[in-house]
């Protein structure tokens, strides 16, 4: 049986992401969109829509959340659910900054 661990992983700076923008990183198969909202938080979401599996590091951040640009769905940057009358949910993953480093939280198996 594997057990999930949790390692650290730099990826770069909070500079090189445009404020109310995003960047995308890979880990294995995935996408991962890395996301600064206008006071320099930073959240990171698997990079698809919970409703068509639209580039949501292409969307609109505002308000601690994202649109998705294929169909305007609203999702936040914090949990990664679908807001208001929209239903579903993208993997949201953990990240933090060390100074001006942007950190990722991914699961390893162990």
């Amino acid at each position: 049986m594997n057990a999930m661990t949790q390692a650290w992983v730099r990826v770069g700076s909070i500079n090189d992401i445009p404020r109310r923008g995003a960047r995308c990183v890979k880990s294995g198969e995935m996408s991962i969109a890395i996301f600064r909202t206008a006071d320099d938080r930073v959240f990171a979401l698997e990079d698809k829509c919970p409703h068509k599996k639209g580039p949501l590091s292409q969307g609109i951040v505002h308000d601690g959340c994202v649109t998705c640009p294929l169909h305007n769905w609203v999702i936040s940057l914090e949990t990664g659910a679908a807001q208001g009358a929209d239903e579903g949910q993208t993997l949201s993953i953990p990240v933090r900054l060390d100074g001006v480093e942007v950190i990722l939280g991914l699961g390893v198996s162990k």
